[in-house]
Parts: C-alpha cells; structure tokens; sequence
C-alpha cells in the first residue's frame, strides 16, 4: 500500500506515468537530492516487497532450509531463485530510474544497477530478521502516514503550480 502511495506522488511530481518523464525531469539533478528520507523509504518498501532478507516472512522461523522452495525439484527451484533474483534487478532498475538517473552513459546507469543490487545482497547478509510485529508496526504507522502527507502535499503542489 505504502509503495502505491509513493508511486502515485510521484507520478503527481512527475505529471505523467511514464518512466520517461522520471529521465527527463531529471538531468540537471537526481530526485534523491530532493527528497533522502522518502528515496530510503522507498529502497526500505522495495527491500519488504521483493521478500529479502529482513522482511522474508514466507519463509519460516524455525526452518533450516528455505521454506516453500523445499518441495520444488531442480526446475522449479531454479526457476523459483531466477525470479527473486530478477525481482531484485527490476526494483533496482525502478530505484535507479526514480531516483538516481542523471547521467545519459548507459555505462553509468548500468553500474548504479548493479550497485543497488549488491546493496540488497549486502543488506541479506548484514541485518538480522524483523519479527513481524515489527514491520506491521514499521509499514501501518510510519510508513503509510509518511506516503500519504507526501502523496497530500505533492498534489497540493500539483494545483498551486498548474
């Protein structure tokens, strides 16, 4: 809920639903000088909805192995760790495109991919599991005020400056 929250504020910043108008709008500037709290908040929401590590809550707290991908044989589970690890290459490449695109060398963009990609790798590793209250606590009541002021407050823009 949170992240159409933010996607929809942005679209209301941007005027537009492609993803083109996020390159256009920003060549002199990234967003993510306009806003740190809100692009943390959405790595944070990417992080929650791709089921990594911090947030992995499909899986079991007292299994070893992980979870539901025990009963699949060699094509499913591989295809089933393809799609997580694509999943992690779109957010990063909807990350990158939001809020850090402002250099038109491919080279460039390529490399803030794959950066934000080893940053959700490194997070897998470094940060222990939240306990579930935690992340209802986490998304209900800081996260969805936060998305909906900003969603408010990017449409009251929209109608002073239009």
């Amino acid at each position: 809920v949170c992240m159409i929250l933010m996607f929809l504020s942005f679209i209301m910043l941007n005027l537009s639903f492609m993803l083109v108008k996020f390159i256009e709008l920003q060549e002199n500037f990234s967003f993510i000088f306009l806003n740190i709290m809100v692009s943390v908040m959405m790595l944070i929401i990417f992080l929650a909805e791709s089921n990594r590590a911090p947030f992995d809550f499909a899986e079991g707290e007292s299994e070893i192995v992980s979870g539901f991908n025990i009963e699949y044989g060699s094509g499913g589970f591989a295809l089933i760790f393809l799609s997580e690890y694509m999943m992690i290459l779109f957010m990063s490449m909807l990350y990158v495109v939001m809020f850090l695109y402002n250099s038109l060398i491919y080279l460039f963009i390529f490399i803030k991919i794959v950066l934000i990609s080893f940053l959700y790798i490194l997070i897998r590793g470094a940060y222990p599991r939240f306990r579930y209250d935690k992340l209802m606590y986490m998304t209900w009541k800081l996260y969805m005020p936060i998305s909906l002021y900003l969603l408010m407050f990017n449409f009251s823009l929209m109608i002073y400056f239009i």
